[in-house]
Protein backbone atom coordinates (compact mmCIF):
# COMPACT_ATOMS: atom_id res chain seq x y z
CA UNK A 1 0.00 0.00 0.00
CA UNK A 2 1.13 3.33 -1.15
CA UNK A 3 0.57 6.95 0.18
CA UNK A 4 0.19 9.79 -2.33
CA UNK A 5 0.35 13.44 -1.03
CA UNK A 6 -1.12 15.96 -3.06
CA UNK A 7 0.76 19.14 -3.47
CA UNK A 8 -1.94 21.71 -3.24
CA UNK A 9 -1.55 23.99 -6.48
CA UNK A 10 -0.24 27.12 -6.07
CA UNK A 11 -2.48 30.12 -5.68
CA UNK A 12 -3.40 32.34 -8.65
CA UNK A 13 -2.92 36.03 -8.89
CA UNK A 14 -6.79 36.15 -9.70
CA UNK A 15 -7.65 33.36 -6.69
CA UNK A 16 -6.44 36.50 -4.00
CA UNK A 17 -9.21 38.45 -2.98
CA UNK A 18 -8.47 42.35 -3.03
CA UNK A 19 -5.22 41.62 -4.75
CA UNK A 20 -3.80 45.03 -5.56
CA UNK A 21 -5.50 47.09 -2.70
CA UNK A 22 -3.48 48.22 -0.22
CA UNK A 23 -3.86 46.68 3.48
CA UNK A 24 -5.28 49.89 5.22
CA UNK A 25 -6.97 52.00 2.56
CA UNK A 26 -10.54 53.96 2.91
CA UNK A 27 -11.53 54.08 -0.96
CA UNK A 28 -14.95 53.83 -2.94
CA UNK A 29 -16.56 50.35 -3.35
CA UNK A 30 -16.31 51.69 -7.06
CA UNK A 31 -15.59 47.96 -8.69
CA UNK A 32 -16.60 45.63 -5.91
CA UNK A 33 -19.66 44.39 -5.00
CA UNK A 34 -21.22 44.29 -1.37
CA UNK A 35 -21.04 40.73 -1.66
CA UNK A 36 -17.52 40.25 -3.02
CA UNK A 37 -16.01 42.04 -0.31
CA UNK A 38 -18.02 39.97 2.20
CA UNK A 39 -16.54 37.01 0.36
CA UNK A 40 -13.47 38.50 0.49
CA UNK A 41 -13.47 39.06 4.48
CA UNK A 42 -14.60 35.13 4.24
CA UNK A 43 -11.63 33.74 2.74
CA UNK A 44 -9.28 36.11 4.01
CA UNK A 45 -10.60 35.53 7.85
CA UNK A 46 -10.85 38.74 8.48
CA UNK A 47 -14.03 40.79 10.04
CA UNK A 48 -17.08 42.12 7.84
CA UNK A 49 -18.78 45.14 8.88
CA UNK A 50 -21.79 46.44 6.74
CA UNK A 51 -23.64 49.45 7.41
CA UNK A 52 -26.56 50.78 4.70
CA UNK A 53 -26.77 54.39 5.27
CA UNK A 54 -29.96 54.94 2.94
CA UNK A 55 -32.41 55.52 5.26
CA UNK A 56 -30.03 58.04 6.87
CA UNK A 57 -30.54 62.29 6.99
CA UNK A 58 -28.43 63.80 9.21
CA UNK A 59 -25.55 63.22 11.55
CA UNK A 60 -27.67 61.53 14.43
CA UNK A 61 -28.88 58.93 12.00
CA UNK A 62 -25.79 57.67 10.68
CA UNK A 63 -24.22 57.50 13.65
CA UNK A 64 -27.11 55.18 15.13
CA UNK A 65 -26.95 53.23 12.10
CA UNK A 66 -23.27 52.36 12.29
CA UNK A 67 -23.85 51.23 15.96
CA UNK A 68 -26.78 49.29 15.24
CA UNK A 69 -25.27 48.01 11.90
CA UNK A 70 -21.94 47.31 13.40
CA UNK A 71 -23.22 46.36 16.50
CA UNK A 72 -21.17 48.67 18.55
CA UNK A 73 -21.42 49.79 21.90
CA UNK A 74 -24.58 52.18 22.78
CA UNK A 75 -22.09 55.50 23.26
CA UNK A 76 -21.28 54.92 19.50
CA UNK A 77 -24.19 57.21 18.51
CA UNK A 78 -23.24 59.97 20.73
CA UNK A 79 -20.47 61.68 18.28
CA UNK A 80 -17.38 61.28 15.18
CA UNK A 81 -14.95 60.46 18.35
CA UNK A 82 -16.71 57.88 20.03
CA UNK A 83 -17.47 55.89 16.68
CA UNK A 84 -13.45 55.90 16.32
CA UNK A 85 -13.02 55.06 19.51
CA UNK A 86 -15.44 51.91 19.50
CA UNK A 87 -13.48 51.03 16.00
CA UNK A 88 -10.05 51.28 18.06
CA UNK A 89 -8.60 50.43 21.04
CA UNK A 90 -11.27 47.89 22.90
CA UNK A 91 -11.16 45.74 19.79
CA UNK A 92 -7.40 45.43 20.08
CA UNK A 93 -7.65 45.29 23.95
CA UNK A 94 -9.83 42.88 23.20
CA UNK A 95 -7.35 39.94 21.92
CA UNK A 96 -5.34 39.29 18.60
CA UNK A 97 -7.28 40.59 15.48
CA UNK A 98 -7.55 39.25 12.01
CA UNK A 99 -8.34 42.27 10.09
CA UNK A 100 -11.72 44.22 9.11
CA UNK A 101 -13.08 44.92 5.62
CA UNK A 102 -15.70 47.52 6.28
CA UNK A 103 -18.58 49.03 4.09
CA UNK A 104 -19.91 51.99 4.37
CA UNK A 105 -23.03 51.42 1.76
CA UNK A 106 -25.42 55.02 0.26
CA UNK A 107 -23.12 57.75 2.90
CA UNK A 108 -26.17 60.21 2.61
CA UNK A 109 -25.56 63.75 0.31
CA UNK A 110 -27.85 65.94 1.55
CA UNK A 111 -27.88 69.65 3.42
CA UNK A 112 -28.30 67.77 6.41
CA UNK A 113 -25.51 65.63 6.16
CA UNK A 114 -23.12 67.66 3.88
CA UNK A 115 -19.77 67.11 2.32
CA UNK A 116 -18.07 68.41 5.49
CA UNK A 117 -19.82 65.60 7.38
CA UNK A 118 -19.28 63.42 5.15
CA UNK A 119 -15.47 63.87 4.97
CA UNK A 120 -15.50 63.76 8.59
CA UNK A 121 -16.92 60.39 8.83
CA UNK A 122 -14.48 59.21 6.02
CA UNK A 123 -11.71 60.45 8.53
CA UNK A 124 -12.37 58.46 11.06
CA UNK A 125 -12.17 55.48 9.05
CA UNK A 126 -9.04 56.50 7.64
CA UNK A 127 -7.96 57.36 11.30
CA UNK A 128 -9.00 53.52 11.69
CA UNK A 129 -7.28 52.30 9.06
CA UNK A 130 -3.85 54.02 10.48
CA UNK A 131 -4.20 52.76 14.13
CA UNK A 132 -5.18 49.20 12.11
CA UNK A 133 -1.73 50.40 10.05
CA UNK A 134 0.32 50.68 13.06
CA UNK A 135 -0.35 47.13 14.47
CA UNK A 136 -0.04 45.69 11.22
CA UNK A 137 -3.08 44.75 11.25
CA UNK A 138 -5.46 45.13 7.39
CA UNK A 139 -8.30 47.51 7.47
CA UNK A 140 -10.11 48.52 4.45
CA UNK A 141 -12.70 50.44 4.61
CA UNK A 142 -15.12 50.52 0.86
CA UNK A 143 -18.04 53.23 0.64
CA UNK A 144 -20.63 54.26 -2.10
CA UNK A 145 -22.64 57.84 -1.52
CA UNK A 146 -26.54 57.88 -2.09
Amino acid sequence: MSLTLETPAPQRATDVPLRGIRPNIVQSIRAFRVQELQDAAQSLGQHFLYANLANAQTKQDVLDLIGQQFMLAVHVGKNFDALYDSMTDPLHKSGPQPGFIVVLEHIPANTKFDKEAREQLLDIFRDAADYWSDRKIPFRCFYSFL
